[in-house]
């Protein structure tokens, strides 16, 4: 009987998606030592001791900042994310972003929260003091959407359905994304061209280095007049300070992110949430069903889909005995790999190679049981990261 895959779980991961790990192929828990697996949401990787044997990452969300990835990449580990399951919790929240913005409406609860219940003119207050806080509609107004991916496309669909005219901009968009973008949105062909357009833009990316301080002092500058800027995305993409100068200038509205801090906190036309994007029942239920059945499908069939540092790599099972490695992407390892097996007197029924960056992974069916020798001898193929035997399960 094969040992339970041992998995640790370092944050508060939905019950929902614990409970399709079965308990008598997988051990679940917080204290879990020696683990073949990680499964994580915010905790921080970067400082943690990652046990050599840990096999796979599951990050419940989107974003990997907070794991290590060059360096699992180096060890053959997959890092897995749950691309698009917290889409939905995260648009609803940019369009009350929007909704706060246009109505000023955090100004207004504070002059609510102030006003004495026990005054006998508190009514007299209310009447004379909301004119301060009149607002505007979004219904005919522009927003400016940067990085259609999976978030990107329903918040422009939303703000459609609300009236907004909307124009995107993402030059790296993929063939899914651009399907499911409603046809009303107009392509921009730069970010400056979104800049100097709308009254809203939203920034949907990740943080690279490409993407760092995207909004800062060199672009503020081309946003029109009294625009809101909304960053639900992650905080290095703006340039705070930048941004702080341009509400003091007048040139931005209000700023509205999922990521309070030191610099923008307090200011009066701040907007900053305590990075509430993915934080509903049904994202946190989305993510964790995701992540762990990629993870099980992974250590179950040695298949591979949404990881950040491999390619996808799905095979339908031919035989009941599998060997999945992880490679350099180097010439010459398919043929090695065959030749590991032919010595070994292992027959190939079929073969998938996929290749990503410097990153490979092959999966290999083959007709009969693979010898702990076979095994060892693809190990030691100069350029092999990580290889298993995964023999169908019982």
């Amino acid at each position: 009987m094969q040992a339970p895959i041992r998995v640790l779980v370092l944050n508060q991961i939905s019950q929902h998606g614990l409970d399709r790990l079965p308990a008598e192929h997988y051990l679940v828990g917080k204290d879990v030592a020696q683990p073949d697996a990680i499964l994580v949401r915010s905790a921080d990787l970067h400082s943690m001791d990652i046990p050599s044997t840990v096999r796979a990452i599951g990050r419940a969300g989107a974003g990997t900042n907070n794991i290590p990835v060059a360096a699992m990449s180096a060890r053959g580990v997959p890092v897995f994310n749950a691309p698009g399951a917290n889409a939905n919790a995260v648009k609803e929240l940019v369009i009350a972003g929007m909704l706060m913005a246009a109505r000023n409406i955090p100004a207004a609860l504070r002059f609510v929260a102030a006003l004495d219940p026990a005054a006998p003119d508190m009514d007299h207050a209310v009447e004379s003091g909301k004119k301060a806080f009149a607002g505007f509609e979004l219904a005919g107004h522009t927003l400016g959407v940067i990085g259609l991916g999976r978030i990107g496309c329903l918040v422009a669909d939303a703000a459609i359905r609300l009236g907004m005219h909307v124009i995107g901009y993402d030059p790296e968009i993929t063939v899914d994304a651009a399907w499911s973008l409603p046809s009303q949105v107009k392509k921009a062909h730069s970010i400056a061209e979104i800049l100097k357009s709308a009254h809203f833009v939203t920034l949907h990316v990740p943080l690279a280095a490409a993407t760092r301080n995207l909004i800062g002092g060199a672009t503020l500058p081309q946003m029109r007049h009294g625009a809101v800027l909304l960053n639900f995305s992650r905080d290095g993409v703006v340039d705070e300070q930048a941004v702080l100068g341009a509400l003091e200038a007048g040139r931005l509205r209000h700023y509205v992110c999922d990521f309070p801090s030191a610099a923008v906190n307090g200011h009066a036309r701040v907007i900053a949430l305590p990075h509430l994007g993915a934080s509903t029942r049904e994202a946190e239920e989305n993510c964790a069903k995701m992540v762990v059945d990629q993870l099980r499908d992974y250590f179950e069939n040695g298949n591979i889909r949404n990881a950040v540092n491999f390619p996808d790599a799905i095979a339908p099972r031919e035989s009941g005995h599998r060997v999945a490695i992880a490679n350099a992407n180097v010439p010459n390892m398919l043929g090695q790999i065959s030749t590991a097996m032919a010595q070994a007197g292992l027959n190939i029924g079929n073969m998938l190679n996929k290749s990503r960056g410097e990153m490979a992974y092959t999966i290999v069916d083959v007709d009969s049981p693979v010898p702990e020798r076979a095994i060892a001898s693809i190990g030691a193929i100069g350029g092999v990261l990580a290889v298993r035997y995964l023999p169908r399960p019982a």
